[in-house]
């Protein structure tokens, strides 16, 4: 499979909110409970410092997504955050690895010096691989931290990387 990565447009909206939904509902990654809907998915992808959406050069099919925007403001302005979804229809390609080593390259070029993950739900092992095998730094880890759909709370792990 051949990726390209291009900046969000309107175009990718339904794609995009579809993919990103899925994940949402999910319960398993994003700390997000409400979905996007199509009156604010449009400027949620836009309000973000910049949101790359993965295409399939073959099918031509949107794969996946990210958004990268600051962690903090001010002082810690310079730290960046990131959430990546892939189309569950096509977990497993390494489609993840593509977003993340192309929202690297995007946060330091907007000028970011840190690439931070707040909330890594430690049993997402595929995500916990991935960062490990990019070189990013565990922080640590904060029992309880995520509400998983039936109730129970599940740890959350921290990661950073130098840019």
């Amino acid at each position: 499979m051949s990726l390209k990565i291009h900046a969000y447009t309107a175009e990718d909206e339904p794609a995009a909110r579809a993919i990103w939904n899925r994940v949402v509902r999910d319960a398993d990654a994003f700390p997000q409970i409400e979905e996007l809907t199509l009156e604010n998915a449009d400027d949620f992808f836009r309000s973000q410092t910049y949101t790359g959406i993965a295409v399939d050069e073959e099918s031509g099919e949107t794969v996946g997504l990210y958004i990268l925007h600051p962690n903090n403001t001010g002082r810690c302005g310079h730290i960046a955050n990131a959430s990546y979804a892939v189309r569950s229809d096509q977990r497993g390609r390494h489609i993840g690895e593509v977003l993340v080593r192309d929202c690297l390259k995007k946060a330091k070029q907007l000028g970011f010096r840190i690439l931070q993950f707040n909330a890594v739900v430690a049993s997402n092992a595929a995500a916990i691989h991935l960062y490990d095998h990019l070189g990013f730094t565990c922080l640590g880890r904060i029992p309880g931290g995520y509400l998983l759909a039936d109730g129970s709370y599940e740890d959350i792990l921290l990661y950073y990387k130098e840019l």
